[in-house]
């Protein structure tokens, strides 16, 4: 009975954490990586449409991306869009394509990245932990409701923690891992 509510807490807790997984991604490490515009969107003739919906996004060197639009007349569209964007690029176009210059993180701009990374890491694993208080929540109310006994409650708090401390533990190694790679020069 209780199993079922500690595999879908688990459940979300994975997907919480591939949440942030995803959100580290489009953050800039001083490298190009066509992920960086997955939060970008084009306001293409009415329609709020993703820009990776909207032609092809390479990186054919370290510190630079390209992307080749299927429809040239909506550059302007997307060079306003990514000037929107929180991501501070600057977009050059030769009438064809899209030139996206990373430029070199200065120390002041990696610590603040990794503030940014610390803040992510934070609100997820508050999210984990709801996701555990409301598990426990149910646990109590199955216990309450005579549908498992104290021990088995007991039992499934305890192996509720142990799944909340594995997926913080992850959001925590993932955040490392990320700061490390900001911070290398």
């Amino acid at each position: 009975m209780y199993r079922q509510v500690i595999t879908s807490a688990k459940e979300k807790m994975q997907k919480t954490t591939s949440v942030y997984q995803d959100e580290l991604r489009s953050l800039r490490a001083g490298r190009a990586n066509p992920q960086l515009l997955d939060r970008v969107v084009v306001d293409y003739y009415g329609v709020q449409t993703p820009l990776t919906q909207m032609g092809n996004i390479s990186s054919p060197e370290p510190r630079m991306l390209v992307i080749n639009l299927w429809d040239q007349k909506s550059i302007q569209l997307v060079e306003k869009a990514i000037l929107k964007s929180d991501l501070g690029l600057n977009p050059s176009n030769d009438g064809k394509i899209i030139r996206l210059i990373i430029p070199e993180l200065n120390e002041e701009r990696r610590k603040e990245l990794t503030k940014v990374v610390r803040k992510s890491a934070e609100e997820a694993k508050i999210a984990i932990r709801a996701i555990r208080r409301d598990a426990m929540e149910q646990f109590k109310k199955m216990e309450k409701d005579t549908k498992i006994t104290e021990d088995d409650r007991t039992k499934a708090e305890k192996k509720m923690q142990d799944e909340t401390d594995a997926a913080i533990k992850g959001v925590d190694e993932l955040s490392a891992k990320k700061e490390k790679e900001i911070m290398e020069v």
